[in-house]
């Protein structure tokens, strides 16, 4: 149960020639740098840091056993975003913790001819004193709620078709693809104008809101802007290329000279970080594209070697360390299959979190690249499709299928939609997306498919290339959030369905043991076979053009045990609807009105949620403040395993009690976030009930506070 409390933003410990440097507060789940003060060197040393040095720390929790080796790198004076430094004597490495109490830390400082290339520990010789360095640091419980990774935590491959965070809410990705070259910024340093296609981002200046990151006295607002305005809309992924060299743009790459591909950019490099965790607080899914076909020989002649062992270290080194990535071998990738086995393989054995790793390539290239690559051919987590949109529904299942054969069930998502020409047009060019929301949105989904990125093409304005306005495509990013805020507030077990179109007359059909999700492209009615399941149905419809709440068609409930008809939609009938097919008692869930007649045992008023279903991901959480500023409270809290009721429509609970002290926060009450994963009452000593909110998987708890007592309202 995560207990909210408020830390300063910034904590560091000194540790003599160390620090732990906690950026967000040292709390679970947020990002820890150690900075060991090293050699004194420069990004141009005759004696290389980036090749010929290695700084590897090993952290370790041992109350869970949990041990991460953690690549270091070299971070000039530790402020490089700032100052912006191409030399000094500070060496980073980053750890994101998934635990509370104590961390031990280790450090590894070796040096050798390219010994930051080895996975040997032994490799090169130890560099004193730094060698051996150790230490600990204390983490408490994360204060995040939220769509924010840093209350979720780490989104991993948990050997399913879609990927999991730490907290079990599983994950359906809706974003951009596009524009490829998203860190061709003029506010990044050392980043060139080639083509005049540098992007300042400037529409997007005035959604950047104070609080919100920059660096060198306000730079990088703009992009910073720009994830804002695509996480307000709902969105939550966004895709770039962090090499592109030679390729359609020219202007990204992590080195001082792109031509010289040993030798990073500390202060580059630190910007893009800047950038990267503030996704992560926007709970934004990032997209690293490694490479694309343009330059995908440049490394080593297309092999892993020296170039291309370095260029994945750092990028592991810097930025491994966020919670919800894939590594993307390649755009349109034309290396060979043991080539990228072994660019897969590297990457897994640098990576101390075991991010998944993606490969992109053309779509009549699938069956070539990605068939070579499937089961324990290689530790890939699934392909990122390019395919024409009308394919994206057979190109994402026939994957799906394929790999779930295999005995390592892909991840499949859609990462470019064809043409290459036209991709997702702008609202001004297509208002109303009707095809694409049909072929490419909904039809990956319900293939079986993890989400979609969405590509902008070049036929249009605001393309692949020359795209600084995320608003051209504001219509279309809202029809992306209906379809995620479906699944999300209907609390339907997208993870545990696959697709079954033989059981529907029409349309495409994903179904799980008790529920199905049909998409009617036309509209119109359709059946539903559902033979061998017993029981009451609810049917009913949603809008994808529109989104909003469930409606009723003209049949409002179906039975188990043979075919039967869904009925036709509310209103539109020749518009695409989607119908949720579903127990009827799976929506059972209401809370109580309790007056100040309403009292438990020490007279403490309680509110009770009843009947909340127990279905993966259905957890909410509490938020309560004292009504005396600064009192000692402690609220309990307790699973509703066995209650008494009491009268006047209130019921005590008996059973599985645990108290949970409050902590004062910055407003001097007291304060919780308790995360409920079943249905629970609750209640609290001497308290005013301020909110209840919803944990994005589960109900929404509304709670105002009245004179009389308190009030509960839900809402489903």
């Amino acid at each position: 149960m995560p207990l909210s409390f408020v830390m300063p933003l910034s904590f560091v410990m000194p540790l003599s020639a160390q620090q732990v440097v906690a950026p967000d507060g040292l709390q679970r789940w947020h990002r820890v740098a150690l900075l060991v003060t090293g050699p004194d060197v420069s990004e141009n040393d005759t004696l290389n840091p980036f090749l010929d040095y290695r700084m590897q720390v090993t952290f370790t929790h041992a109350a869970s056993g949990t041990v991460y080796e953690v690549p270091g790198h070299f971070a000039a004076d530790g402020q490089a975003a700032e100052t912006p430094a191409d030399s000094g004597d500070q060496w980073r490495a980053w750890l994101s913790p998934d635990h509370v109490g104590t961390w031990q830390w280790s450090v590894s400082f070796r040096t050798g001819s390219e010994v930051a290339l080895s996975l040997d520990p032994a490799a090169g010789t130890a560099v004193v004193p730094f060698d051996g360095l150790s230490g600990s640091f204390d983490v408490l419980e994360t204060d995040k709620t939220g769509r924010d990774h840093r209350a979720r935590g780490r989104l991993a491959y948990v050997d399913a078709h879609h990927l999991r965070y730490a907290d079990g809410t599983w994950f359906l990705k809706a974003g951009a693809d596009s524009p490829e070259n998203l860190l061709a910024y003029d506010d990044i340093d050392n980043t060139p104008n080639i083509g005049n296609r540098r992007k300042s981002w400037s529409p997007h200046a005035a959604d950047w809101q104070p609080g919100d990151p920059s660096w060198q006295d306000g730079k990088g607002t703009e992009l910073i802007g720009a994830l804002n305005y695509l996480a307000s809309m709902g969105l939550n992924a966004f895709s770039f290329l962090t090499y592109n060299h030679n390729g359609d743009d020219k202007n990204v790459y992590p080195h001082v000279d792109p031509n010289v591909r040993t030798r990073m950019d500390c202060s580059k490099l630190d910007q893009w970080e800047v950038v990267f965790a503030h996704g992560d607080r926007l709970g934004l899914y990032l997209h690293f594209k490694t490479q694309e076909q343009e330059n995908d020989q440049d490394m080593d002649g297309g092999a892993l070697g020296t170039e291309r062992k370095l260029y994945y270290r750092e990028l592991v080194s810097r930025f491994g360390h966020h919670f919800a990535l894939n590594w993307n071998l390649g755009e349109e990738n034309t290396n060979t299959t043991a080539q990228r086995i072994a660019f897969a393989q590297y990457i897994h054995d640098l990576d101390p979190y075991d991010h998944p790793i993606v490969v992109h390539t053309f779509p009549n290239a699938q069956n070539s690249v990605y068939g070579p690559l499937l089961g324990n051919q290689s530790v890939l987590a699934g392909p990122s499709i390019q395919t024409g949109a009308n394919n994206v529904f057979a190109s994402t299942l026939n994957w799906v299928q394929q790999s779930a054969a295999s005995g390592r069930p892909w991840v499949c998502a859609n990462d470019e939609q064809g043409n290459a020409q036209t991709g997702i047009k702008p609202d001004a060019d297509d208002p109303t997306h009707d095809d694409v929301r049909a072929s490419v949105l909904w039809g990956n989904i319900l293939a079986g498919g993890a989400g979609i990125e969405c590509y902008f093409g070049y036929a249009f304005a605001h393309s692949d290339l020359t795209c600084e306005d995320f608003r051209s495509r504001d219509v279309w990013w809202q029809q992306c959030a209906h379809a995620l805020d479906f699944f999300r507030e209907t609390r339907t077990p997208f993870w545990s369905m696959s697709n079954s179109d033989a059981l529907t007359g029409d349309g495409h059909c994903l179904a799980g043991s008790e529920h199905f999700v049909v998409y009617l492209e036309n509209g119109g009615s359709t059946t539903l076979d559902l033979s061998g399941v017993t029981g009451t149905f609810d049917v009913r419809w949603f809008d994808p053009r529109n989104g909003g709440a469930l409606q009723s068609g003209n049949v409002a409930q179906v039975s188990g045990g043979g075919t039967q008809s869904l009925g036709t939609p509310p209103n539109a009938t020749n518009a695409d609807w989607v119908v949720l097919v579903r127990p009827d008692t799976f929506l059972s869930a209401s809370v109580e009105d309790f007056g100040t007649g309403c009292t438990g045992t020490n007279g403490e008023p309680t509110i009770q949620a009843i009947g909340q279903p127990v279905l993966g991901n259905t957890g909410f959480g509490i938020r309560v403040a004292s009504a005396l500023a600064g009192a000692s409270t402690t609220l309990q809290i307790g699973f509703l395993q066995s209650s008494v009721p009491i009268g006047g429509g209130c019921t005590l609970l008996v059973d599985t009690l645990a108290s949970v002290p409050a902590v004062t926060d910055a407003g001097g009450g007291s304060a919780w976030t308790i995360a409920m994963p079943t249905s629970a009452a609750f209640l609290g000593s001497q308290v005013e009930f301020q909110a209840i909110v919803a944990d994005p998987q589960g109900a929404f708890l509304g709670l105002a506070a009245l004179t009389g007592g308190v009030e509960a309202i839900v809402g489903l």
